[in-house]
């Protein structure tokens, strides 16, 4: 007897039957849950028993701790315990001279976050010294002034990148993709796709005029322009 299969409850017959995730698919009915995007064995993701594509795989959720009477009272309980040990070190050292600032979790919040402010203030400085550094010396930023200097080495010109073929339909993608298999291209949300022919319901091939690669990729990710 041939099994059901996992999306339409109907028989699988051997010659189109794939087995994945416990189930039974016909090679049509093996599609992602949210977009119905062809899927095969090398570019599926599953949860809980069902395939998605990369795009629409469920991301996992953090569980997000309840403020419950039992944990506001732990929370009042370790302020009080900071205050009081606070005021027992202030006590100790106020005949001294000096004040020692006790290392609570607020103390540890504002030097981090002082410390992140220098951080930023030695990038920006490092950057104005490296600008400062690159330039030339005013003996040199004359030579380059004079015309005819023979020290001066022209830069090469660089060719330009011959464009391919504009003809043909052309279309844009609206997601992202990354190639599962050797024959398919990927893509990056706004690629410029050129002479684009559709395979079947859910494949098309087409040129990526950013990477210069041909290949094949999601119809459903791609729209005409």
């Amino acid at each position: 007897m041939n099994p059901p299969c996992g999306r339409c409850k109907k028989p699988v017959y051997p010659t189109e039957k794939i087995n994945c995730l416990d189930k039974f698919w016909h090679k049509g009915c093996f599609s992602c849950e949210v977009c119905k995007m062809a899927l095969s064995m090398g570019n599926y993701k599953g949860f809980e028993k069902k395939p998605y594509c990369t795009m629409h795989y469920p991301k996992s959720s953090f569980t997000i701790v309840t403020d419950t009477p039992e944990n506001k009272r732990l929370k009042q309980q370790t302020m009080l315990n900071s205050q009081a040990l606070y005021k027992e070190e202030f006590e100790k050292n106020k005949g001294k001279g000096f004040s020692i600032v006790t290392d609570t979790p607020e103390m540890q919040r504002v030097k981090k976050t002082q410390d992140q402010i220098s951080d930023i203030k030695y990038h920006e400085e490092f950057e104005k010294s490296k600008i400062r550094s690159d330039a030339p010396p005013p003996e040199n930023r004359r030579d380059e002034e004079e015309p005819g200097n023979p020290r001066l080495i022209q830069p090469a010109v660089q060719p330009r990148p011959v464009a391919p073929p504009t003809g043909g339909p052309r279309y844009q993608a609206l997601y992202s993709y990354t190639a599962a298999e050797a024959d398919e291209v990927s893509l990056q949300e706004g690629d410029l796709i050129l002479n684009v022919e559709t395979i079947d319901a859910g494949w098309a091939f087409g040129f990526n005029q950013r990477t210069g690669q041909r290949g094949m990729l999601p119809a459903n990710y791609i729209r005409p322009i």
